[in-house]
């Protein structure tokens, strides 16, 4: 029964020290809180010519991303039909830049894909 005792004590000092210490992190400030993805809140009242400009750069930007996918989805079936043919031990130039590229496309489409208006 003391070791029982003695655990509830370690506990509860334990908890007394650790409450304060968490209870100060949860106090952030807006900016921090919110993060950046609060920051690009999509627009949802206003006036109707800040709707249809966010609603067209909405539909701009799924037009960039679906060709920028279509893109990377031809790159990647080149770079894999290359890698059939010449083996996986040898990379050309060529595909070393394919990869970059479908890498940098991969980035833009993700980037744009985190936006919104």
């Amino acid at each position: 029964m003391r070791k029982a005792e003695w655990l509830l004590a370690v506990l509860c000092g334990w908890f007394a020290f650790v409450a304060p210490v968490s209870a100060q992190q949860l106090h952030l400030p807006p900016s921090i809180a919110q993060g950046p993805v609060m920051a690009s809140a999509p627009v949802t009242s206003g006036d109707p010519i800040q709707r249809q400009q966010a609603e067209a750069a909405n539909q701009q930007r799924q037009v960039e991303i679906k060709r920028d996918t279509e893109k990377m989805f031809e790159l990647t079936q080149q770079l894999k039909d290359d890698l059939l043919k010449t083996g996986h031990a040898v990379l050309s130039i060529d595909d070393i830049k394919k990869a970059e590229q479908i890498e940098k496309l991969a980035k833009s489409v993700k980037s744009k894909m985190k936006q919104s208006f």
